[in-house]
């Protein structure tokens, strides 16, 4: 019988670049025992926002896949708000609340533009503040999340940040739902015909709930960023130790 399809998988970062590159420690661990140079990466998406080093993250990822890393880049829903802000500083993103807006310090994106070298937004008029970011975040890192990916499938696995709307066919699902849905896909028991990993839900532990995996290990709030790797549906966490399985919660 065929080995089943290797993958690897990235949670969400939020800036967090030292746990990133932590994360891809790992997955070269464990490529050194397989053997496997080919199995691609999958980062699932919030780059940005609320950690340290946006831009660097941004970055590091564009200079591996120009080496030519098999690494893909989802786009999460803090990304997607970062190039809104880009585009237009009077969008609005439909799932976010009212009292919200892309630069409230429960959102993040004071520290994504910090890490560009604009100044505190707090006490700047949003023109302003616009003006600065559009000025100085690099045209190749506006191209590079405009071309990020809303899905990645491979095998029986489909890689996504947010989820899916049960019940719909893929290439129907709404873009918003899959960077931004929480339910009725977090308490849909079905069988979605793939396992879905997600991210955009932090939870204390990587956590396998039997039709889909949560990898979004609260790094935007001083959590680690969580590698797994996946073999057909089997699913292991990368450690220090090694992998450890990860198998669905009782």
């Amino acid at each position: 019988m065929d080995d089943p399809v290797r993958s690897y998988a990235v949670g969400d970062v939020h800036g967090q670049l030292g746990r990133l590159r932590a994360a891809h420690a790992l997955i070269a661990a464990d490529r050194a025992r397989t053997g496997d140079a080919d199995a691609p990466v999958i980062h699932l998406g919030d780059l940005v926002d609320r950690g340290p080093d946006s831009r660097g993250v941004i970055a590091w990822l564009m200079a591996g896949i120009a080496d030519g890393a098999p690494w893909r880049v989802l786009l999460g829903n803090h990304d997607r708000l970062f190039t809104m802000f880009l585009d237009d500083p009077t969008a609005r993103d439909p799932m976010l609340r009212p009292i919200y807006s892309w630069l409230h310090p429960a959102i993040g994106g004071g520290p994504t533009l910090a890490s560009y070298g604009v100044a505190n937004p707090a006490d700047r008029p949003v023109a302003k503040v616009h003006a600065d970011a559009v000025a100085r975040v690099p045209a190749e890192h506006r191209a590079f999340l405009a071309g990020c990916a809303l899905w990645h499938r491979r095998g029986p696995v489909l890689f996504v940040h947010a989820g899916i709307r049960p019940g719909i066919d893929l290439e129907a699902q709404d873009p918003i739902d899959l960077t931004w849905i929480r339910e009725p896909f977090l308490s849909d028991p079905r069988d979605h015909g793939v396992l879905v990993v997600h991210g955009h839900t932090a939870l204390e532990r990587a956590t396998h709930f039997g039709n889909r995996v949560d990898l979004d290990t609260r790094a935007g709030y001083g959590g680690p960023v969580t590698a797994a790797v996946f073999e057909g549906r089997r699913v292991h966490i990368l450690t220090d130790a090694g992998r450890v399985p990860l198998t669905p919660d009782a």
